[in-house]
């Protein structure tokens, strides 16, 4: 059975628990996580102090979800995220949910790049209530997205606009919609009937209008969806 197959908003009758790798190098903060989610009949497989054990672990347990902080051992720079990074690259069924003090924007928008779904990333200052928090590990579980407001704003900074969408067709509107649920051109081509040269043309022009300009740091595509979703627009 697969990952995806066995994410439920709670174990039924019948079902595997949701399986989940914690990666937090507080000792409070880990020890209080796993009896938070335990608490809620989620199955916490390993909780990790380094993202070193925690990739060894994620990769022998394969889990429904990660939870991982940022900054972790041994320069508590970017480790957590680098290694939810991988976690994304290797092992694309394991959902992945960022639990920070800290937004890194170039990394968090690698995390989104290429497949905005099964992924979050949330402010632990910003979390109120436990429930919510279950909640969107559920979400991101079952291949949603929870991504903190000052997240998304953050990383719009250099991309914000008044109404960006208004300026676009209802072809691009369709093309940017299937791109925030993380479909590739080929498949966008074939959701809408239109030729791949069609559809590079229809998210080239949806780059331009959205000011969207190529640089060395920002993933244009994930952008694009950001915007998307700060409109309003729907990622499922």
């Amino acid at each position: 059975m697969s990952a995806s197959a066995r994410h439920t908003s709670g174990a039924r009758e019948g079902e595997a628990p949701l399986r989940v790798i914690l990666a937090e190098d507080s000792v409070l903060l880990r020890e209080g996580l796993v009896r938070l989610l335990q608490a809620a009949d989620l199955e916490v497989v390993d909780a990790c102090p380094d993202a070193e054990t925690f990739l060894a672990s994620v990769r022998e347990h394969r889990p429904d979800l990660v939870v991982v902080d940022v900054r972790m051992p041994p320069t508590f720079t970017s480790e957590g995220i680098q290694a939810a990074l991988v976690v994304r690259s290797e092992m694309p069924d394991v959902a992945v949910l960022v639990l920070s003090q800290y937004v890194e924007e170039r990394y968090a928008t690698e995390l989104l790049a290429g497949r905005a779904r099964g992924v979050g990333y949330l402010l632990k200052d910003r979390v109120a209530d436990t429930g919510e928090f279950i909640d969107a590990l559920r979400t991101v579980a079952g291949g949603g997205t929870a991504l903190d407001p000052e997240v998304v704003s953050q990383l719009m900074s250099r991309a914000r606009n008044a109404d960006p969408l208004a300026r676009l067709t209802p072809r691009e509107h369709d093309v940017l919609r299937l791109m925030a649920q993380g479909r590739s051109n080929s498949a966008i081509s074939r959701e809408l009937y239109i030729g791949e040269g069609a559809v590079e043309k229809n998210v080239s022009s949806i780059f331009l209008k959205l000011d969207l300009a190529p640089t060395g740091d920002d993933h244009r595509r994930v952008l694009a969806v950001l915007q998307w979703m700060e409109h309003g627009g729907e990622l499922r």
